[in-house]
Protein backbone atom coordinates (compact mmCIF):
# COMPACT_ATOMS: atom_id res chain seq x y z
CA UNK A 1 0.00 0.00 0.00
CA UNK A 2 1.55 3.30 -1.06
CA UNK A 3 1.18 6.39 1.12
CA UNK A 4 -0.83 8.12 -1.59
CA UNK A 5 -3.51 5.40 -1.28
CA UNK A 6 -4.02 5.94 2.46
CA UNK A 7 -7.08 8.01 3.24
CA UNK A 8 -7.09 7.53 7.01
CA UNK A 9 -4.10 6.81 9.22
CA UNK A 10 -4.68 6.15 12.94
CA UNK A 11 -1.33 5.93 14.69
CA UNK A 12 -1.02 4.54 18.22
CA UNK A 13 -3.96 6.35 19.80
CA UNK A 14 -4.96 6.06 23.44
CA UNK A 15 -8.41 7.15 24.59
CA UNK A 16 -9.30 7.93 28.19
CA UNK A 17 -12.81 8.51 29.55
CA UNK A 18 -13.46 10.67 32.60
CA UNK A 19 -9.71 11.31 32.92
CA UNK A 20 -9.12 7.85 34.40
CA UNK A 21 -10.59 5.01 32.30
CA UNK A 22 -8.19 3.83 29.60
CA UNK A 23 -10.29 2.40 26.77
CA UNK A 24 -8.01 2.33 23.71
CA UNK A 25 -4.37 1.29 24.17
CA UNK A 26 -2.15 2.12 21.23
CA UNK A 27 -4.63 1.43 18.42
CA UNK A 28 -3.20 1.81 14.92
CA UNK A 29 -4.99 1.22 11.63
CA UNK A 30 -5.03 2.41 8.05
CA UNK A 31 -7.90 2.79 5.60
CA UNK A 32 -7.09 2.80 1.91
CA UNK A 33 -9.14 5.12 -0.27
CA UNK A 34 -12.00 3.28 -1.96
CA UNK A 35 -11.92 0.31 0.43
CA UNK A 36 -14.24 -1.22 3.01
CA UNK A 37 -12.43 -1.79 6.32
CA UNK A 38 -14.05 -3.60 9.23
CA UNK A 39 -13.40 -3.13 12.95
CA UNK A 40 -14.27 -6.44 14.56
CA UNK A 41 -14.57 -7.68 18.12
CA UNK A 42 -17.04 -8.30 20.90
CA UNK A 43 -19.06 -5.79 22.86
CA UNK A 44 -16.72 -3.44 24.74
CA UNK A 45 -13.70 -4.19 22.57
CA UNK A 46 -13.29 -0.53 21.60
CA UNK A 47 -14.84 -0.42 18.13
CA UNK A 48 -17.27 2.44 18.73
CA UNK A 49 -14.66 4.41 20.67
CA UNK A 50 -12.29 4.11 17.70
CA UNK A 51 -14.91 5.50 15.33
CA UNK A 52 -15.73 8.33 17.71
CA UNK A 53 -12.05 9.16 18.05
CA UNK A 54 -11.83 9.53 14.26
CA UNK A 55 -14.98 11.67 14.04
CA UNK A 56 -14.14 13.72 17.17
CA UNK A 57 -17.32 12.77 19.00
CA UNK A 58 -15.58 11.70 22.20
CA UNK A 59 -16.07 14.95 24.09
CA UNK A 60 -19.80 14.32 24.44
CA UNK A 61 -18.93 11.09 26.26
CA UNK A 62 -16.27 12.79 28.42
CA UNK A 63 -13.56 11.06 26.44
CA UNK A 64 -10.36 12.31 24.82
CA UNK A 65 -7.50 11.09 22.65
CA UNK A 66 -4.48 11.45 24.95
CA UNK A 67 -1.75 9.89 22.80
CA UNK A 68 -1.11 9.19 19.14
CA UNK A 69 -2.37 10.89 16.02
CA UNK A 70 -5.16 10.66 13.45
CA UNK A 71 -4.53 11.83 9.89
CA UNK A 72 -6.78 12.25 6.85
CA UNK A 73 -4.71 12.32 3.66
CA UNK A 74 -1.68 13.25 5.75
CA UNK A 75 -3.41 16.11 7.62
CA UNK A 76 -3.78 15.87 11.39
CA UNK A 77 -7.51 15.89 12.16
CA UNK A 78 -7.63 14.92 15.85
CA UNK A 79 -8.01 18.57 16.87
CA UNK A 80 -10.61 19.49 14.26
CA UNK A 81 -14.29 19.90 15.08
CA UNK A 82 -16.84 17.40 13.85
CA UNK A 83 -18.20 20.13 11.56
CA UNK A 84 -14.73 20.55 10.02
CA UNK A 85 -14.59 16.82 9.40
CA UNK A 86 -17.97 16.85 7.68
CA UNK A 87 -16.57 19.58 5.44
CA UNK A 88 -13.70 17.22 4.57
CA UNK A 89 -16.14 14.45 3.71
CA UNK A 90 -15.97 12.30 6.87
CA UNK A 91 -19.48 11.35 8.05
CA UNK A 92 -20.42 9.05 10.94
CA UNK A 93 -23.58 6.94 11.05
CA UNK A 94 -24.14 6.35 14.74
CA UNK A 95 -25.04 3.06 16.34
CA UNK A 96 -28.77 2.78 16.95
CA UNK A 97 -30.08 4.46 13.77
CA UNK A 98 -30.42 7.99 15.16
CA UNK A 99 -33.18 9.42 12.97
CA UNK A 100 -35.26 12.48 13.80
CA UNK A 101 -38.40 10.67 14.91
CA UNK A 102 -40.82 13.56 14.27
CA UNK A 103 -39.53 14.25 10.73
CA UNK A 104 -40.51 12.34 7.62
CA UNK A 105 -38.02 10.06 5.90
CA UNK A 106 -37.42 12.65 3.18
CA UNK A 107 -36.97 15.45 5.71
CA UNK A 108 -34.43 13.28 7.54
CA UNK A 109 -32.53 12.70 4.32
CA UNK A 110 -32.48 16.39 3.46
CA UNK A 111 -30.92 17.28 6.81
CA UNK A 112 -27.84 15.43 5.56
CA UNK A 113 -27.41 18.03 2.83
CA UNK A 114 -27.47 20.99 5.23
CA UNK A 115 -23.79 21.83 4.78
CA UNK A 116 -23.80 21.61 0.99
CA UNK A 117 -23.37 24.74 -1.09
CA UNK A 118 -23.77 23.36 -4.60
CA UNK A 119 -27.43 24.28 -5.12
CA UNK A 120 -30.87 22.72 -4.95
CA UNK A 121 -30.55 20.87 -8.25
CA UNK A 122 -27.44 19.02 -7.09
CA UNK A 123 -29.10 18.13 -3.78
CA UNK A 124 -32.19 16.87 -5.63
CA UNK A 125 -29.97 14.72 -7.86
CA UNK A 126 -28.30 13.17 -4.80
CA UNK A 127 -31.70 12.54 -3.20
CA UNK A 128 -32.81 10.72 -6.34
CA UNK A 129 -29.62 8.64 -6.22
CA UNK A 130 -30.32 7.74 -2.57
CA UNK A 131 -33.84 6.65 -3.49
CA UNK A 132 -32.42 4.49 -6.26
CA UNK A 133 -30.19 2.72 -3.74
CA UNK A 134 -32.96 2.52 -1.13
CA UNK A 135 -36.26 2.13 -3.03
CA UNK A 136 -38.02 1.32 0.22
CA UNK A 137 -37.26 4.86 1.40
CA UNK A 138 -38.90 6.28 -1.71
CA UNK A 139 -42.07 4.39 -0.82
CA UNK A 140 -41.92 5.70 2.76
CA UNK A 141 -40.67 9.22 1.98
CA UNK A 142 -43.66 10.98 3.57
CA UNK A 143 -43.84 8.74 6.65
CA UNK A 144 -42.57 9.97 10.00
CA UNK A 145 -39.36 8.11 10.86
CA UNK A 146 -40.84 7.03 14.21
CA UNK A 147 -43.37 4.89 12.32
CA UNK A 148 -40.88 3.05 10.12
CA UNK A 149 -39.13 -0.26 10.77
CA UNK A 150 -35.63 -0.67 12.19
CA UNK A 151 -34.33 -1.63 8.78
CA UNK A 152 -35.88 1.43 7.16
CA UNK A 153 -34.41 3.67 9.84
CA UNK A 154 -30.96 2.18 9.27
CA UNK A 155 -31.33 2.80 5.55
CA UNK A 156 -32.47 6.34 6.32
CA UNK A 157 -29.42 6.96 8.52
CA UNK A 158 -27.05 5.73 5.81
CA UNK A 159 -28.96 7.65 3.13
CA UNK A 160 -28.73 10.83 5.20
CA UNK A 161 -24.96 10.40 5.37
CA UNK A 162 -24.83 9.99 1.59
CA UNK A 163 -26.70 13.27 1.13
CA UNK A 164 -23.55 15.05 2.37
CA UNK A 165 -21.56 13.51 -0.53
CA UNK A 166 -19.02 11.86 1.81
CA UNK A 167 -15.54 10.65 0.97
CA UNK A 168 -15.62 8.26 3.93
CA UNK A 169 -18.48 6.91 6.03
CA UNK A 170 -17.88 5.68 9.58
CA UNK A 171 -20.60 3.09 10.06
CA UNK A 172 -21.26 1.84 13.59
CA UNK A 173 -22.92 -1.59 14.01
CA UNK A 174 -25.07 -1.49 10.85
CA UNK A 175 -26.61 -4.93 11.48
CA UNK A 176 -27.50 -4.40 15.14
CA UNK A 177 -31.12 -5.28 15.87
CA UNK A 178 -31.94 -6.11 12.27
CA UNK A 179 -33.36 -9.33 10.90
CA UNK A 180 -30.67 -11.30 9.04
CA UNK A 181 -32.22 -10.67 5.62
CA UNK A 182 -32.45 -6.91 6.23
CA UNK A 183 -28.86 -6.83 7.53
CA UNK A 184 -27.76 -8.63 4.38
CA UNK A 185 -29.61 -6.05 2.27
CA UNK A 186 -27.86 -3.20 4.10
CA UNK A 187 -24.43 -4.76 3.56
CA UNK A 188 -25.19 -5.34 -0.12
CA UNK A 189 -25.97 -1.65 -0.47
CA UNK A 190 -22.76 -0.70 1.37
CA UNK A 191 -20.72 -2.79 -1.06
CA UNK A 192 -22.62 -1.34 -4.01
CA UNK A 193 -21.98 2.21 -2.81
CA UNK A 194 -18.31 1.38 -2.38
CA UNK A 195 -17.94 -0.11 -5.85
CA UNK A 196 -20.16 2.28 -7.83
CA UNK A 197 -19.71 5.56 -5.99
CA UNK A 198 -16.22 5.03 -4.61
CA UNK A 199 -17.31 5.71 -1.02
CA UNK A 200 -14.78 4.49 1.54
CA UNK A 201 -16.24 2.73 4.58
CA UNK A 202 -14.80 2.12 8.03
CA UNK A 203 -17.39 0.02 9.83
CA UNK A 204 -17.62 -1.42 13.31
CA UNK A 205 -19.48 -4.70 13.42
CA UNK A 206 -20.00 -7.57 15.88
CA UNK A 207 -21.25 -9.88 13.14
CA UNK A 208 -17.77 -10.97 12.08
CA UNK A 209 -18.96 -13.41 9.42
CA UNK A 210 -21.07 -10.76 7.69
CA UNK A 211 -18.40 -8.06 7.93
CA UNK A 212 -15.61 -10.22 6.54
CA UNK A 213 -17.83 -11.24 3.65
CA UNK A 214 -18.14 -7.64 2.47
CA UNK A 215 -14.95 -5.96 3.73
CA UNK A 216 -11.58 -5.77 2.00
CA UNK A 217 -9.56 -5.62 5.21
CA UNK A 218 -10.22 -6.19 8.89
CA UNK A 219 -8.88 -5.26 12.32
CA UNK A 220 -9.83 -7.31 15.37
CA UNK A 221 -9.94 -5.46 18.69
CA UNK A 222 -9.91 -6.93 22.16
CA UNK A 223 -9.85 -4.90 25.35
CA UNK A 224 -8.90 -1.75 23.49
CA UNK A 225 -6.04 -3.24 21.49
CA UNK A 226 -5.68 -4.47 17.91
CA UNK A 227 -4.84 -8.14 18.29
CA UNK A 228 -4.95 -9.15 14.63
CA UNK A 229 -5.41 -7.59 11.21
CA UNK A 230 -5.26 -8.68 7.61
CA UNK A 231 -7.11 -9.06 4.35
CA UNK A 232 -10.71 -10.09 5.01
CA UNK A 233 -10.32 -13.26 2.94
CA UNK A 234 -7.33 -14.34 5.04
CA UNK A 235 -8.95 -13.46 8.38
CA UNK A 236 -12.01 -15.53 7.51
CA UNK A 237 -9.75 -18.55 7.03
CA UNK A 238 -7.61 -17.95 10.13
CA UNK A 239 -8.05 -20.69 12.73
CA UNK A 240 -8.05 -18.26 15.68
CA UNK A 241 -10.68 -16.08 14.04
CA UNK A 242 -12.79 -19.12 13.19
CA UNK A 243 -12.68 -20.33 16.77
CA UNK A 244 -13.25 -17.08 18.65
CA UNK A 245 -15.38 -15.05 16.25
CA UNK A 246 -17.01 -17.35 13.72
CA UNK A 247 -18.04 -20.15 16.11
CA UNK A 248 -16.10 -22.76 14.17
CA UNK A 249 -13.55 -25.24 15.44
CA UNK A 250 -12.29 -25.39 19.00
CA UNK A 251 -13.84 -28.79 19.57
CA UNK A 252 -11.16 -29.82 22.06
CA UNK A 253 -11.69 -26.80 24.29
CA UNK A 254 -13.34 -27.86 27.54
CA UNK A 255 -13.74 -24.71 29.62
CA UNK A 256 -13.48 -20.93 29.69
CA UNK A 257 -10.10 -21.36 31.37
CA UNK A 258 -8.86 -22.92 28.14
CA UNK A 259 -10.11 -19.88 26.25
CA UNK A 260 -8.20 -17.49 28.50
CA UNK A 261 -4.97 -19.44 28.23
CA UNK A 262 -5.41 -19.61 24.48
CA UNK A 263 -5.80 -15.85 24.30
CA UNK A 264 -2.63 -15.38 26.32
CA UNK A 265 -0.53 -17.11 23.69
CA UNK A 266 2.09 -14.77 22.35
CA UNK A 267 1.05 -15.21 18.72
CA UNK A 268 -2.50 -14.04 19.56
CA UNK A 269 -1.43 -10.96 21.51
CA UNK A 270 1.47 -10.00 19.26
Amino acid sequence: MSNSDILLNVNGIEVIYNHVILVLKGVSLQVREGSVVALLGGNGAGKTTTLRAVSNLLAGERGAVTKGSIELRGERIDKLSTADLVGRGVIQVMEGRHCFAHLSIEENLLTGAYTRRDGKAAVAATLEKVYNYFPRLRDRRATQAAYTSGGEQQMCAIGRALMAKPKMVLLDEPSMGLAPQIALEVFEIVKDLNQREGVTFLLAEQNTHMALRYADYGYILENGRVVMDGAASLLSENEDVKEFYLGMGGGDRKSFKDVKSYKRRKRWLA
